[in-house]
This record gives structure tokens, C-alpha cells and sequence, in this order.
């Protein structure tokens, strides 16, 4: 008895501290990787600010305040719309419910809308898996900091639009506009470029950080859009200067500061057998962003000096901008050589694509397909010249074949962005219409559409 009394106390501790059956541990959070992707993430986000103020300098005084609007509210609508619906499209992994010849072009998953599956118990802190089509792993990070990544790029593409048609866009109908495109067209392309599911990725298009689907999408949709609700009363005719380039200059340094979010964070989608390496390709594509967006810009205000006699202010925060655009999809790929061979090929061809409204007469206010539609398909095609990873069979993927490749992707996205923002312009033009009225826009649209004033300089303000 007193025997037994003295065993059993033993025998429950040697239970209680007895090793659990092995089994195989949760895939854990990397700290460090994904602090860098929630910062890169605001980094993204402040790019939108950058944008307004890029956009707005260049605009007329009676019209800032619309633009500086006109870009903010993609991060409430677009916002909202991200979370609602357009990461189930872009981002499903369930099968896809369209396909063609083997291609994936169309996804959406029912469970991720309003991002529900993430209240699941078990679900909330999953992990966002590596960019393979097979074979993939878990990268360290919350999917939550990826749809919230990848949220950020889909709230700027439709604002870079609005440059095309500054000066006299209807408000309302512009919203409207946006919505119908992120769902009909940003959201698609998104699956199949960057969704390892996706055609153009299956069918191995490079686009490391938005070159084509940021770029190319809301440049050839600028052109549409201008296109379909014609020029500014007066285009041509008289004077239309910037108000206040200081304003855009700071805008294009916020750009610039934000960029570093957009390209580096990119990483996130590198193979399995690269995360080892992921803080290593950020830092080089960090690098390539740097190196060719002071390219970009040097070359362009040379050009423009050779070109008009005299260096501008405008020029030089343009040149910053193409620069920035031209690397975005090469900037994971390339060395800071190829880096800078690519800046300084983006400020001449964008510094001629600035060029063209002035040839076919059109009028995309902003320079938004001069910039945006032109770099980033160079962008698109250099990447396939001056890649050097991910290796494919032990060799470096730049070539002949991989620029065929992505001059097939930068086709396949550019007329069919150009195609269907036609139609959803026309159809809403045609409807509720999407310019103002010629009243509105000599009035100013501060005024007309706000009932606000972004300047005050001309009256008593003391009382």
C-alpha cells in the first residue's frame, strides 16, 4: 500500500512530462519577411498621395482638387471592391472556371469574397504559399499581408488612369468606371499574369512587380478612355501650363520613395527554392529601381534639353516616373547594369511616347499612355533581353525566346485592356455620360463638382 502511494505520484509526473508523439510541425511565420511585406504594403499605399500630388501640380489651379480626389478614392472604392471581390478573382487557388486550350483565364473563389476563409478557425494566420505552379511551399508570410499587398497595386491602377482624361471627367460616372474596369479587366489579367494558375504565367511571361499589369493596362485604357470622350475645350488652341510643378515634383519623389515598396515587396512571388534568397532579390530589385529610375531621369532631361533648348522641372519629374515604370517588371530580373541600360532606354522611349498626342492629336492630359502604356511595354520587352533569373534548365532566361514570350503577353494584355475599356467607356458615355458640361469645365471643376476652391489667394483673409 504505502509502496503504491509512492509510485503513483511518480508514474503521473513521468505521464505528465513524457514526450508527445512526433509529428510534423506548422509551417512558421517568418518575422522579418513579413514586417518587410506590411511595410512595403504602406509603401505602396503612399504612392496614391504621390500620384495625387504628381497629377494635381500639372492640372489647372480651378481643377486640383478634383485630381487630387479623383486619385484618393481609389483607396476607399478600390479598397473596398479588393476585398469584396477582387482578390476571389485574382487570387483563387480552386480550379479556374474558364479555360482554353489548356490556358487558365478566368478564376474566382466564392470562399474568398469579403475574405471570409480567413475566420475559419485554423485559417486566419495561413500561410501565403511560393510562387510555383507545382511544388509550392509556404513562404513565411501571412496570406493576409499578400492580399493586402496585392490590394495596394490594385487601388492605384485604375487611379493612374484618370491623367488621360483630366480636366473633364465626370465624378460619379469616373467611380463607376473604376469598378466596372478593376472587375472586368484589371482583376482578370492579374489572375493570368501573376496567379501560378494563370496562362501567361504558365506560359512563363515575366512581369515581376506590375509592368504589364499595373502599366500596360492603365496606360493602353488611358488612350481608350481619352479616345472616347475627346479632347479639353480649347485643346490645341490655348494655353493649359501646369499650375504649380512644385507640387509635382514633390508628388514624383513620393513616387519615387514608394516604388522601393512596390518592386522590392514583389519577391513574395519567387519560387520555393529561391526563399532562401528572398531579402537577397529584394535587395536587388531595390537596387534596379534606384538605378533606373536616375537614369530614366537624367537621360530624359538631356533629351528634352537637346530637344527645346532648355532642361525643365516637368521633364526631369517625368524622366523619374518612366524610369521607375520601365524597370517595374524587369526589376527582380536584372543586374544594376541591365538596370541601368533599361532606364536609359525608358526615358528616350518615353520621352517620344510624350510626344505622340502631339502627332495623332489626342489629348491624354497627363501623359498617362505617353508614360505609363509606353514604359511599361518597353519594360515588358527588355525584361525578356536583360534577365538573368530565375534560372530555367541551369541558364539565365534572357533571350530570343523569352522576349517572344513577353512580346506574346504584352499583345494578348494590350489589346484586350484597350478593347474592353472601349467598350466600357462607350457604354457608360453613352448612358450616363462622362464628361462634364462645357460650363462645368470652364468654370473649373473644383468648383462645379466639389463646390470647393483649392486656393484662396485672391481674397481678405483676415478678418
Amino acid at each position: 500500500m504505502i509502496l503504491a502511494l509512492l509510485v503513483l505520484p511518480v508514474g503521473q509526473a513521468w505521464a505528465e512530462t513524457a514526450p508527445a508523439p512526433a509529428t510534423a510541425p506548422a509551417p512558421a511565420i517568418d518575422n522579418g519577411v513579413t514586417a518587410w511585406m506590411l511595410m512595403s504594403s504602406a509603401l505602396v499605399l503612399l504612392m496614391v498621395p504621390g500620384l495625387a500630388l504628381f497629377y494635381g501640380g500639372m492640372v489647372r489651379a480651378k481643377n486640383v482638387l478634383n485630381m487630387f480626389l479623383c486619385c484618393m478614392v481609389a483607396i476607399g472604392v478600390i479598397g473596398m471592391h479588393w476585398i469584396f471581390i477582387g482578390y476571389a478573382i485574382a487570387f483563387p487557388a480552386n480550379a479556374p472556371i474558364l479555360s482554353i486550350g489548356g490556358f487558365n483565364i478566368l478564376g474566382f473563389d466564392p470562399g474568398l469574397v469579403m475574405l471570409r476563409v480567413f475566420s475559419e478557425p485554423g485559417q486566419m494566420y495561413r500561410l501565403a504559399m511560393s510562387g510555383d505552379a507545382t511544388n509550392a511551399v509556404p513562404t513565411g508570410v501571412p496570406e493576409l499581408a499578400f492580399v493586402m499587398f496585392q490590394g495596394k497595386f490594385a487601388i492605384i491602377t485604375p487611379a493612374l488612369i484618370v491623367g488621360a482624361v483630366a480636366e473633364r471627367i465626370r465624378f460619379g460616372p469616373f467611380i463607376l468606371f473604376m469598378l466596372i474596369w478593376s472587375t472586368i479587366v484589371y482583376c482578370p489579367v492579374a489572375y493570368c499574369v501573376w496567379n501560378v494558375q494563370g496562362a501567361l504565367w504558365t506560359y512563363g511571361v515575366f512581369d515581376f512587380a506590375g509592368g504589364t499589369v499595373v502599366h500596360v493596362l492603365a496606360g493602353v485604357s488611358s488612350l481608350a478612355l481619352c479616345l472616347v470622350i475627346g479632347p479639353r475645350v480649347g485643346y490645341g488652341k490655348i494655353p493649359m501650363p501646369p499650375h504649380s510643378l512644385g507640387l509635382t515634383l514633390i508628388g514624383a519623389g513620393l513616387l519615387w520613395f514608394g516604388w522601393f515598396g512596390f518592386n522590392a515587396g514583389s519577391t513574395i512571388a519567387i519560387p520555393g527554392s529561391e526563399l532562401k534568397d528572398f531579402m537577397g532579390i529584394s535587395a536587388m530589385a531595390f537596387t534596379a529601381t534606384q538605378v533606373a529610375a536616375a537614369a530614366a531621369a537624367t537621360v530624359w532631361m538631356f533629351v528634352e534639353w537637346w530637344h527645346v533648348g532648355k532642361p525643365t522641372i516637368l521633364g526631369f519629374a517625368s524622366g523619374m516616373v518612366a524610369g521607375l515604370v520601365v524597370i517595374t517588371p524587369c526589376a527582380g530580373h536584372v543586374n544594376p547594369g541591365g538596370a541601368m541600360v533599361i532606364g536609359l532606354i525608358g526615358g528616350v522611349v518615353c520621352y517620344g511616347g510624350t510626344q505622340l498626342k502631339k502627332i495623332f492629336n489626342y489629348d491624354d492630359s497627363l501623359d498617362a499612355f505617353g508614360v505609363h502604356g509606353v514604359g511599361g511595354a518597353a519594360g515588358a520587352l527588355l525584361v525578356g533581353i536583360f534577365a538573368i533569373r530565375p534560372l530555367i534548365d541551369d541558364k539565365a532566361p534572357g533571350g530570343m525566346t523569352q522576349f517572344i514570350k513577353q512580346a506574346v503577353g504584352l499583345g494578348i494584355a494590350t489589346v484586350f485592356a484597350f478593347v474592353m475599356t472601349y467598350v466600357i467607356a462607350t457604354i457608360i458615355h453613352k448612358t450616363i455620360g462622362m464628361r462634364v458640361s462645357v460650363d462645368d469645365e470652364q468654370t473649373g471643376l473644383d468648383l462645379a463638382l466639389h463646390g470647393e476652391k483649392g486656393y484662396h489667394l485672391d481674397e481678405d483673409l483676415i478678418v
